[in-house]
């Protein structure tokens, strides 16, 4: 087996069952690492183990891949990691409006992203990296933003197309977190909240109505903010208005996003249910951080089955052409 590809398979089995993100971070690392090193290094176990990049784990998958075995610990994950499932929504699914590169708090470059969601058959994925509050998740700047946007468009081609957009923050007054003119030159704009979780009930409901009011704003992220399982441990969804929220986001065209993420499962059913009787688009979105985890959108792809939503008001169903047509 080629040890670069074993190396890789092993990320990715370890970022869809969202691992630690430094144990798969050390595979692709070492993935890199050994694609560089010259023929002779990669022939010789005492310099290839010494190699900068190339750990005890990794040096025994690429040694085990080297003696022409699949390495043991590839063969394990395989077994332990539940496959991509291919309901037939999640076929109808032609890209993905939601994910992060190690620009703000994902792992990977922004190229890794574009490969891996067109190594998935993706028309079109949207790279929405974090706004300035977040600082813990390394939010970016206007003036990183900028910077970022060309490189994002730069790897569109070959009937694929990466977009430029944020995850903007929704603050405590329902302003969104980043320049105005610099929300209207991109190509998504998802608007989610990510602090005082526990604000009564009436003045969230307000902030989010003013967020989804916004011109700019096309998708309303995780709406509740809600976690019920993973390493994070869990936490309980926000209050608002759930009736006024989703009205408004029917009548601004706001979808609201089914987050693919298996420790998020937001928003709940119940509220899925609000949505869909308000008349809302929806947005099916992996939340993905890093490569291995833009297949989890078959987990959102199996809630909005299970829910009934029509694929016919799922967003991320349409062709690029008629989505930015919708963005706009």
């Amino acid at each position: 087996m080629d040890p670069v590809a074993a190396l890789l398979e092993i990320a990715s089995l370890l970022e869809r069952e969202r691992a630690s993100r430094y144990r798969a971070k050390a595979f692709r690392v070492a993935a890199a690492a050994l694609q560089q090193l010259p023929d002779d290094v990669r022939a010789d176990p005492t310099r290839l183990r010494a190699a900068k990049g190339i750990g005890e784990s990794t040096f025994g998958v690429i040694r085990q891949a080297q003696g022409g075995e699949v390495p043991d610990y590839l063969i394990e994950l395989r077994g332990e990691v539940e496959p991509e499932r291919r309901s037939a929504l999640r076929g109808r699914l032609r890209g993905d409006l939601h994910a992060h590169t190690d620009w703000s708090d994902g792992t990977t470059p922004i190229t890794v992203m574009a490969a891996a969601a067109r190594a998935l058959g993706h028309e079109y994925q949207a790279i929405t990296d974090h706004s300035p509050r977040l600082r813990v998740a390394r939010g970016l700047s206007s003036a990183r933003l900028r910077e970022q946007m060309p490189l994002v468009r730069a790897e569109s081609g070959d009937g694929f197309t990466l977009l430029a957009g944020i995850e903007v923050d929704i603050l405590d007054d329902g302003a969104l977190d980043q320049e105005e003119q610099l929300l209207s030159e991109l190509d998504i704009v998802v608007a989610s909240i990510h602090s005082k979780l526990r604000m009564d009930r009436r003045p969230m409901t307000a902030r989010m109505l003013a967020a989804v009011a916004h011109p700019r704003v096309n998708v309303l992220g995780h709406c509740t903010g809600r976690l019920v399982q993973g390493e994070r441990g869990t936490r309980s969804e926000s209050q608002f208005d759930a009736e006024a929220v989703f009205a408004a986001c029917a009548e601004n065209g706001v979808a609201v996003e089914i987050n693919s993420r298996p420790e998020r499962q937001d928003p709940p059913d119940e509220l899925i249910a609000i949505a869909l009787e308000a008349g809302c688009l929806f947005s099916i979105d992996s939340d993905a951080h890093a490569p291995g985890q833009l297949s989890l959108l078959d987990h959102g792809a199996e809630r909005a089955e299970r829910a009934g939503v029509p694929a016919a008001r799922i967003v991320t169903t349409w062709g690029l052409e008629r989505l930015l047509a919708w963005a706009r």
